[in-house]
């Protein structure tokens, strides 16, 4: 109930312009993007953009505005050919509602803002060079697979980007370089083989862009796009590290992959028109894989450009893979739902970077840093203060925003900041300023013991809630006993080894879906904390401008760090597996995904120290060796997702407005109801309006993809309580390729809830034939109704 009145929020706030025609009304214009009935340019028109502008003409009594140019600064933003018919333009509501009567305009679409979702990674994974007979191995690193990166552009000096011993472009791919003034031609080669920009939605909404503070071009100002490129994709470098931290071998998931990167998001976000147009080119241009580590908030799918964008690129072909944002621990926080986009979660890895604080009674409190300056005086210990009580002036120095700490009071002194509001490096720096000498980072409750190392500016770390509290208590009881509290920070390096390990990261976005609950998200998840990866010049590494040092490579987290992970190993199951659709190389991810950590027990949640649970890490934990061979998949194609929204509730409209074409839902019927989308997991919604015991089933067709003349046997998990049978209990494949059907029946009783409120169990329903191994998540969930 809480997610229905979330949503409806959300709706009414980005619906709300279409409905007002107050004359103070249409002077302020927002960006909406346009559908247009299938591609019915009438002759007369040159172009699809004269079109659109002798549309746009047509409703406006300003008509002089609407006149046809070619200029770049006319009323189209953006047209849109290949994933999506129609343009972007900047409109008051009188417009929109005359421009909805005009009878080839399909629908309007407000535009949301999204933001970016912000080594020794393939080693964790299990993808090494030295593997004779592995993914690698299989697909030649997967060198004429193209990845394409919609973010904040690249830089392409760097090493992980180098095109040695690469072959020639691949003769499908049709996309361009480029150039700028401070991007020529030459930035591209055989590894970077396409980079282009869209920033008109942007500068719609925010003006011209200040080009002494971000590029007019593909070049990276941000850092974000260059990092999650070469996880993706980067090439071998050694040796990398950064300020010390992480040496080793950098190199991305797919290294022989080539990359196209489409620069959309600026100094103010990521605007939908902008997306869309990125999305319209990497299909046209010809990218295998899409990787967006960008996201918002959650909407229907047809008035989201990311899912719009996302299914005309899966159905041409194209994996497209998404974070699921960094709004965890909560639950019904995860973004980029629709079920046709892989969303992947973060994980952490067996190694951390460990900077602990030891408090003058001697208590030490695990702490984590990738700080690389000088060191504080060994042995020492210094003066410690809590910005809270007595750095300055009360709630806004606890959290060490800009200005509020008291120079006298913090002078020669460690630290203690909240965390919250302002960033977690910019922390530092209002300290240094102050003329602290140290910082000590306390996450608050809601964040729990999630730690992320960070490239500080002065000698700092990262504490869980429980040690921030510890620390503020030993503050308390040494200013009470006037003995002066004093602590110093210990920074340890690089461990390696950690256990336990995957565990679920804090930030990490979590289920339930909440647009659609039939369907477990997050997908997966993958490597997300404390990732090294290639890093831009004239950026310090901790993101903070007045941050001058120069690095090639840089330690982030978040599930953009997770999401190109899947994006490279989709780029190695394609190219080993040429045939498979996005929804088979999905299905082989998720199917074979682990729980299970280096201690063979469940995964935990770094937030709260328990064991986690599938709407935290969804199939789990991708294991790309037997992603490779998965014996069976689940396999899906547009028609299969039109089925999905129709049982949906989906009007016609809607439907066309995502998938381009006339909705027929005459066999949505057949397919029963949205839980029977064959989709590699199942879930199931009862609401219990008084029933004693409900009950539903599923339909799911596998294909064989391991060996012929192969039999699988089924082994149910059940949820906790909950009744499930299969049947047949048995497949029987007697060729590769070869499709088979099995039901699965589910039956609940009520369980005692208060009203509004609801119970989630979940359980497993596996398929092995003695060598392969094929795990679907299934998760039951009671809802009480609000009486």
């Amino acid at each position: 109930m809480a997610a229905a009145l979330l949503r409806a929020l959300v709706l009414f706030s980005l619906l709300l312009p279409l409905y007002s025609s107050s004359s103070s009304a249409d002077a302020s214009k927002k960006t909406f993007i346009v559908q247009v009935h299938g591609d019915s340019k009438p002759s007369i028109f040159p172009t699809h953009k004269h079109w659109y502008e002798s549309s746009l003409a047509s409703i406006t009594s300003n008509k002089a505005t609407y006149a046809t140019s070619s200029s770049s600064n006319g009323p189209i933003l953006h047209t849109y050919e290949n994933v999506f018919h129609g343009f972007s333009a900047k409109l008051s509501p009188s417009e929109v509602e005359k421009l909805q009567t005009l009878p080839h305009i399909a629908s309007i679409i407000p535009e949301q803002v999204r933001h970016p979702h912000t080594t020794r990674s393939p080693e964790f994974l299990g993808l090494k060079t030295t593997d004779s007979a592995g993914l690698l191995k299989e697909s030649d690193f997967g060198s004429d697979l193209v990845i394409g990166v919609i973010d904040t552009g690249i830089w392409p000096e760097r090493q992980s980007f180098n095109d040695r011993d690469l072959g020639p472009i691949p003769s499908k791919w049709k996309g361009q370089c480029v150039a700028a003034k401070d991007f020529p031609a030459t930035s591209c080669n055989r590894k970077l083989i396409g980079a282009r920009f869209f920033c008109s939605g942007y500068e719609a909404t925010n003006g011209k862009m200040n080009e002494t503070s971000e590029y007019r071009s593909p070049r990276d100002s941000d850092g974000h796009g260059t990092h999650t490129a070469s996880i993706a994709a980067g090439r071998y470098v050694f040796p990398a590290s950064t300020l010390g931290y992480a040496r080793g071998k950098a190199a991305g998931m797919a290294p022989k992959a080539r990359l196209a990167a489409y620069k959309v998001c600026w100094n103010a976000g990521c605007y939908d028109s902008d997306i869309l147009a990125a999305f319209d080119a990497a299909v046209s241009d010809g990218v295998d894989v899409v990787s967006l580590s960008v996201g918002g908030v959650v909407v229907p799918y047809y008035l989201d450009a990311i899912a719009i964008g996302a299914f005309r690129a899966v159905a041409a072909g194209v994996f497209v893979s998404a974070s699921a944002g960094n709004g965890g621990p909560g639950g019904l926080t995860v973004t980029n739902v629709a079920p046709w986009v892989t969303t992947v979660g973060a994980g952490t890895m067996d190694r951390d970077f460990p900077a602990d604080v030891k408090l003058g009674n001697g208590r030490v409190i695990l702490g984590t840093s990738v700080y690389g300056g000088p060191a504080l005086v060994p042995g020492r210990l210094y003066p410690l203060i809590y910005a809270g009580t007595e750095g300055g002036d009360g709630y806004s120095s606890s959290l060490c925003l800009e200005g509020s700490l008291n120079p006298n009071s913090v002078n020669g002194k460690i630290v203690l900041c909240d965390r919250g509001i302002n960033s977690r490096a910019a922390k530092g720096e209002v300290v240094k300023k102050a003329g602290g000498l140290g910082m000590i980072l306390a996450n608050g409750v809601f964040d729990g013991e999630g730690l992320v190392a960070d490239c500080h500016v002065l000698p700092a770390t990262a504490v869980g809630a429980t040690g921030g509290d510890e620390i503020r208590k030993y503050i308390a009881e040494a200013v009470k006993s006037q003995s002066p509290p004093t602590a110093t920070i210990l920074f340890k390096g690089t461990r390696l080894g950690v256990r336990p390990a995957p565990v679920v990261a804090s930030f990490s976005a979590r289920g339930p879906n909440p647009e659609s609950p039939e369907i477990v998200k997050p997908d997966v998840i993958a490597p997300g904390l404390n990732i090294l990866a290639a890093w831009p010049d004239k950026i310090g590494p901790s993101g903070i401008p007045t941050d001058k040092r120069a690095i090639e490579f840089n330690i982030l987290s978040g599930t953009s760090m997770a999401c190109p992970h899947v994006s490279g190993l989709a780029a190695l199951l394609k190219a080993a597996h040429p045939g498979w659709s996005p929804a088979a190389i999905k299905s082989a991810l998720m199917t074979t995904a682990y729980t299970l950590d280096n201690r063979g027990e469940t995964m935990l949640d770094e937030s709260s120290g328990n064991t986690s649970t599938v709407l935290d890490f969804g199939a789990g934990h991708v294991h790309p060796q037997k992603a490779m061979d998965p014996g069976l998949i689940y396999d899906l194609n547009t028609y299969d997702y039109v089925d999905f929204l129709c049982n949906s509730n989906y009007t016609a409209k809607n439907i066309q407005v995502i998938t381009g074409k006339i909705a027929d839902c005459s066999g949505a019927k057949r397919a029963g109801h949205t839980g029977n989308l064959n989709y590699p997991s199942l879930s199931v919604v009862f609401q219990q309006y008084g029933k004693h015991k409900m009950s539903t089933h599923f339909i799911r067709t596998v294909t064989n993809v391991g060996d012929a003349n192969s039999i699988y046997k089924v082994t149910i998990k059940p949820p906790s309580g909950i009744s499930v049978t299969v049947e047949p209990e048995r497949l029987a494949f007697r060729r590769v390729g070869q499709k088979l059907s099995f039901l699965v029946r589910v039956q609940a009783m009520a369980v005692k809830l208060s009203a509004g409120s609801s119970s989630m169990k979940s359980g497993y329903v596996v398929w092995t034939d003695g060598k392969h191994v094929v795990t679907s998540t299934l998760v039951v969930t009671m809802q009480q109704p609000l009486q």
